[in-house]
């Protein structure tokens, strides 16, 4: 049994020791050298190149590493009804949560403006909300989003959720579909986005959304922790430059690494961090996949399998 891994953006030596410390009964091979390619049953897979898909023809389940799938939806020669698993598993759930609150109590908390007082060395305590005054929505809720918005909730926070179907979970006002989506921003003066990119949400962060922001009293924040495909980039800095944004925090860019000349680097608003809100344990990766495997070898039913029809 073969299982391929291939990322482009990580080191390959943690991720194969890791998987083979999982699964030593597995074969771990690394893209290009992969041997004959209809030995290769299984593959991990971030960002595969163009004609890694055109070799294989033994491939039984493909898993992404990491939550998002698209990268592996729009990959040339992907064969139809090929199964798709998306990681979803409590480390990389935790550690989403954990970046979304930072984020979330940075803003609430104002620490950018103290980051300024400091620089100035000045002594200035600003007026602070409590938190259950304050409106958090979370746009997708999967996995990431329902505990993510959970958490917030035990903080004290106003928490409320929107998804393109209906969810319903306890002490957070849900949201669903088109007809929901304007009353749930209109509610939410934090936003904070995990949503999948579909061909329904692709660019959803853009300026007529911005519009329909909750104002609070100091203003809508925006944090995209989902994909970069979900955000006009253009339309989040002219949103703060007018002040229909007050800030905006964003782990996942358009194009990434985010290129020097970005303006988004630079800009006072904005907090930039390199994808790393939901950073992958190579441990609890490679025990995730190779225990999916396993039980699928014997005749199990693989679990987070992705419907293709709806992206996620």
């Amino acid at each position: 049994m073969v299982l391929l891994y291939y990322a482009n953006d990580r080191d390959p030596a943690l991720w194969i020791d890791a998987l083979k410390a999982a699964g030593p009964e597995i074969e771990i091979r690394q893209w290009p050298d992969t041997g004959p390619g209809e030995e290769i049953a299984y593959a991990l897979l971030w960002n595969p190149p163009q004609e890694l898909f055109r070799s294989l023809s033994g491939l039984k389940v493909v898993f992404s590493l990491g939550a998002g799938v698209d990268h592996l939806l729009r990959a040339p020669g992907l064969p139809p009804g090929l199964p798709l698993v998306r990681v979803a598993e409590p480390d990389l759930t935790s550690r989403m949560s954990e970046y979304v609150v930072l984020q979330v109590l940075m803003h609430h908390r104002r620490q950018r403006a103290y980051d300024e007082l400091q620089r100035h060395r000045e002594w200035r305590p600003l007026p602070q909300r409590a938190a259950a005054q304050v409106r958090v929505g979370v746009m997708g809720l999967g996995v990431l989003g329902r505990d993510a918005a959970a958490k917030l909730r035990t903080l004290g926070f106003q928490v409320a959720g929107w998804s393109r179907t209906a969810k319903s979970l306890e002490g957070i006002e849900c949201f669903a579909g088109d007809s929901g989506l304007v009353p749930f921003l209109n509610c939410s003066e934090i936003l904070v986005c995990l949503l999948p990119v579909t061909e329904h949400t692709r660019g959803i962060l853009n300026r007529s959304l911005f519009d329909e922001l909750a104002a609070g009293e100091t203003g809508p924040v925006l944090i995209n922790a989902g994909r970069g495909a979900l955000q006009v980039e253009e339309d989040i800095i002219a949103a703060l430059e007018t002040g229909t944004l007050r800030a905006a925090t964003l782990d996942t860019f358009v194009r990434e690494p985010l290129p020097p000349e970005s303006p988004l680097w630079s800009h006072p608003d904005i907090t930039v961090t390199p994808h790393i809100a939901a950073t992958s344990d190579p441990g609890a990766i490679a025990d995730f996949v190779i225990g999916q495997i396993r039980r699928f070898e014997s005749g199990g039913k693989l679990e987070s399998l992705v419907d293709r029809d709806r992206g996620y």
